[in-house]
């Protein structure tokens, strides 16, 4: 990542830029101003987002990837938390009615995992 460059001087807002015909304001200033900003905007498009952002192809690329990496991961932490839950119901056997349920839920589990084998 390139360094900070710092800030050209703008001037301040108590200060109205003085711009008309009276102006002591020397053309180079001006120059150098433009010049500035030539540089900002060159420096702005070379930046990395900018270039991948012209290509609709890479965006396509992009946002199908981010799209995969979202649904896989949203399947993995679905998987965790089901079982952790699950495995939790099945911990809490001797809570009377809880625990009965948790114990058919876990059955019916083994069940299908079972017979799916």
């Amino acid at each position: 990542m390139p360094a900070p460059r710092p800030a050209t001087q703008r001037p301040m807002a108590s200060e109205p830029p003085q711009d008309g015909p009276g102006s002591d304001r020397a053309p180079d200033a001006l120059a150098q101003e433009l010049r500035a900003l030539r540089q900002e905007l060159t420096q702005l498009r070379q930046h990395r987002m900018v270039v991948i952002y012209q290509s609709v192809p890479r965006v396509l690329l992009l946002r199908l990837a981010s799209g995969m990496a979202m649904g896989l991961g949203t399947v993995i932490g679905a998987t965790v938390l089901l079982s952790l839950i699950i495995w939790g119901l099945s911990q809490i056997e001797f809570i009377p009615i809880i625990g009965d349920w948790a114990v058919r839920i876990a059955g019916e589990i083994q069940a299908l995992t079972g017979s799916a084998e």
